[in-house]
């Protein structure tokens, strides 16, 4: 690196890697956020069983990693832990998945579901309405009505499709 060329050549890739920085920590700031939440399930019917808000408590608390893509269309990868009161039970679902948006605070779209250390899996349609919340670490407030249909197939059980209709009330960030 004796060579000038060499020392005005790294000055000035350095320089401008200085001056992208700050272009490219905003861009981040813009593409990437998140949510978390409180779901509550409103009905359950698994062949022939049906679950109301009237037997035990069941809830969930998703939180999520957004990242959003080119137009409307973002990615969306939710964590999602339930509860069940009893039998005590907590159980953990991947939900990655794809959401449009509409305009005027609504989204729409679809997440592949994937319950933990069981064989239920299946898509998770969606409607999202959100509000925004100014001068605040949190964007906006929203409200989500999911239709969770799994499909549960149990080596050597029987097997079922479950269907669930779910609210989620949160915050994004």
């Amino acid at each position: 690196m004796s060579n000038p060329k060499w020392r005005l050549l790294a000055l000035a890739i350095f320089l401008i890697l200085a001056a992208a920085q700050p272009r490219l920590a905003c861009a981040q700031e813009k593409t990437v956020g998140g949510h978390v939440g409180f779901g509550f399930p409103w009905v359950t019917y698994d062949g022939g069983n049906v679950i109301t808000p009237g037997d035990p408590f069941r809830a969930s608390m998703p939180v999520a990693i957004t990242v959003n893509g080119p137009g409307r269309l973002y990615f969306d990868l939710e964590l999602v832990p339930q509860f069940v009161d009893q039998p005590r039970d907590v159980t953990f679902t991947l939900n990655p998945g794809f959401l449009w948006k509409l305009g005027h605070g609504w989204a729409a779209g679809c997440r592949i579901g994937f319950d933990i250390n069981s064989s239920q899996f299946g898509p998770t349609p969606l409607v999202v309405k959100s509000w925004p919340i100014r001068h605040s670490f949190f964007k906006a407030y929203f409200a989500e009505a999911d239709f969770i249909f799994r499909f549960n197939r149990p080596v050597g059980g029987p097997s079922s499709n479950p269907f669930t209709f779910n609210t989620v009330f949160g915050l994004a960030f």
